[in-house]
């Protein structure tokens, strides 16, 4: 029965809301946060929203672990609200170079490219949750029609900006990395840039439109943002 609560390592507990990628799981993750946030208890560090849990890191030499989940049991009645949803436009260049994978995508779900690229496009997807590496974005909302399997064997280097798909879940890679991503197009901007605050364009909690663009308009975005050509 949710919440469940569990210890992880010396200085964090977990609360689990749900075992799926749920929306209004989410929804309930980032009320908790906020509001435990809100009270700001001096022996806090820092509160993690996941996909269906809450990390609430602490300082060990200030409070226990017990006293920890008693001190946060009053912010788990903290009900969901109507949000304003704040949407972030991801301009995005489909397929060729940029999304070597898209049509594999496309002849494992026996659709066209073009298919494919219009039902990417056309959700808002929620940003679930920021993790593995730095502004990578996990997005909620995808169409199960262009679900796709990883890749077998993971390329050593991705591309920063590269939008994949692995299973039901999209994202995008924020800087130059490993990855096991189907990789179906990439956008021009510096989704994470760890010189400014935030440093990341979205944040867990936002919604992002895929808008596809082309190559000339990709060149063009990418030159503003990065100052180089690609």
């Amino acid at each position: 029965m949710f919440p469940i609560f569990k210890l992880a390592g010396d200085s964090a507990l977990v609360i689990i809301f749900g075992d799926m990628i749920d929306e209004n799981i989410n929804k309930k993750v980032h009320v908790v946060v906020k509001a435990i946030e809100a009270a700001t208890p001096e022996w806090l560090i820092e509160v993690v929203p996941t996909y269906t849990s809450v990390y609430v890191y602490y300082d060990p030499l200030k409070i226990s672990y017990s006293q920890v989940m008693e001190a946060v049991k009053p912010f788990l009645s903290a009900k969901p609200r109507e949000e304003e949803k704040e949407v972030v436009e991801i301009p995005v260049v489909y397929g060729g170079d940029f999304g070597p994978d898209i049509e594999f995508v496309a002849q494992y779900n026996n659709l066209t490219i073009d298919e494919v690229i219009e039902i990417h496009s056309k959700p808002l997807y929620r940003v679930y949750m920021l993790g593995f590496l730095p502004g990578f974005a996990y997005l909620g909302g995808m169409d199960d029609r262009i679900a796709t399997p990883r890749l077998e064997k993971p390329r050593l280097k991705v591309p920063a900006g590269s939008v994949g798909i692995a299973g039901k879940q999209t994202g995008w890679y924020a800087i130059e990395s490993p990855g096991g991503w189907r990789l179906i197009g990439r956008t021009p901007l510096k989704t994470f840039d760890p010189h400014k605050k935030p440093p990341s364009i979205v944040k867990a909690g936002d919604y992002v439109k895929f808008v596809p663009i082309s190559e000339e308009e990709f060149q063009e975005i990418y030159k503003d943002e990065w100052g180089e050509e690609r």
